[in-house]
């Protein structure tokens, strides 16, 4: 078969397809401890919650004819952008309407819209990239672009604390925009390491992208006000100069596949037009089964009570058995300061990230290799092989088994060379 470039880019070997289909094979295979993925924890109040709010649309012949058989309008559910808007003057003080927000098919489904909306190939042969001003970033924006060279990120700066724990920041002494520079982004808490930028850091890169005329895009798929998996004092950023992206996954509802665009309404108003012509209109299932939960404020009750106490206590029993288990190697953790992962480094690991991914992979220990959360960034740094992400989502045992693996496969590496 010959494919168009469309076709090669998105057969090639990526990021986020290897690591989704190593989940998917490990699934099949069995007895393969995961913790490599995204997936979120499965929380038994929340999914209550959502089990509640389902049986009642099935009880309810209108709105279930609505959730399985009626296309919502391209922004997304009337009523669960109403009620977003609400919640979010209330809890955040942003001054948004319906008109500020536009639901996509998950997370990933708006960032791809929104980077080849703004970045790319433009009609007077010019071309704009995407800006990380901090890296390591997220494996699934690696691949997103339709244009070469789609992406630039800076190395962050690496302040070491104590003997085993680092922290990525900004170096805005480095930090430059030029004119090819369509848009900053930003994630927070960053996947996959943990790291919650300041408010001052935020401050100062809307500043940048104010200077310069641009957007700041926030990824906040962990951040405030839901799910809140932070374990630090964070503003949630709202102004018309930022866009900001929320989604319902790690609350709890990875399979609804409901991302949520906070922007100006001119932005919403190209981005629903894109809605329409790529997917006809954003699923109902999520907006549905979460719009009561929105508008009581209850989701923030969840977030707060349950979702963050879950997580940060399952972070907290990680780091205690990675102080356990890592005693005496040469090691670093990321300071886990939210999200659901753990960013491992391992300085002058004698092998590559991808290589130590394999060796584990035999162990039936699924991590994911660190080189893939490096966009934009030029090759021959040797950081990028010298880390792997974990997540600590999953059962207790799992991830205390997990990371036993993994300090012995690493100490056995360190002692061969």
């Amino acid at each position: 078969m010959n494919l168009s470039r469309f076709g090669e880019k998105f057969s090639a070997d990526a990021g986020i397809l290897s690591l989704m289909d190593d989940l998917g094979n490990a699934l099949a295979e069995g007895n393969m401890l995961m913790m490599g993925g995204g997936n979120p924890g499965h929380i038994p109040e929340v999914q209550s919650a959502l089990r509640q709010r389902l049986q009642a649309i099935c009880n309810d012949e209108n709105e279930f004819q609505k959730l399985v058989g009626i296309y919502d309008p391209p922004q997304g559910d009337k009523n669960f952008l109403q009620a977003l808007a609400s919640l979010f003057q209330k809890e955040c003080g942003w001054d948004v309407g319906p008109e500020n927000i536009c639901l996509t098919n998950g997370s990933q489904g708006s960032f791809f819209l929104l980077f080849n909306m703004l970045a790319g190939q433009f009609s007077n042969n010019t071309s704009k990239k995407i800006l990380f001003p901090l890296a390591p970033e997220y494996i699934g924006y690696n691949d997103l672009g339709l244009t070469d060279n789609f992406f630039t990120a800076f190395r962050p700066r690496i302040d070491l604390i104590d003997d085993t724990l680092f922290k990525y920041r900004v170096d805005f002494d480095t930090l430059t925009i030029t004119d090819e520079i369509a848009a900053i982004c930003v994630s927070r808490p960053t996947n996959p390491t943990g790291n919650v930028l300041t408010d001052g850091e935020i401050d100062k890169l809307l500043d940048l992208a104010k200077r310069h005329d641009i957007p700041l895009i926030i990824d906040n798929a962990y951040g405030v006000p839901f799910p809140g998996i932070i374990y630090r004092d964070a503003t949630p950023f709202w102004n018309e100069n930022m866009i900001v992206c929320l989604s319902l996954s790690k609350f709890g509802l990875p399979a609804a596949r409901t991302g949520i665009v906070i922007a100006r309404p001119e932005t919403i108003s190209l981005l629903s037009g894109i809605n329409a012509i790529i997917n006809l209109a954003p699923g109902s299932f999520g907006a549905m089964v979460a719009c009561d939960l929105v508008r009581t404020g209850e989701i923030i009750k969840l977030s707060q009570e349950i979702i963050q106490p879950f997580y940060k206590n399952k972070m907290h029993q990680a780091m205690d058995f990675v102080f356990k288990y890592f005693k005496g190697l040469p090691y670093r953790v990321h300071v886990p300061e939210g999200a659901m992962f753990l960013w491992l480094w391992f300085p002058e690991l004698p092998v590559t990230s991808r290589e130590l991914y394999k060796r584990l992979r035999k162990r039936n220990v699924l991590v994911v290799a660190g080189d893939y959360f490096f966009p934009g960034i030029q090759p021959g740094w040797s950081h990028m092989n010298d880390c792997i992400r974990i997540t600590y989502s999953q059962d207790d045992k799992d991830v205390q088994k997990g990371l036993k693996i993994i300090a012995d496969e690493v100490k056995t590496l360190y002692h061969k060379k």
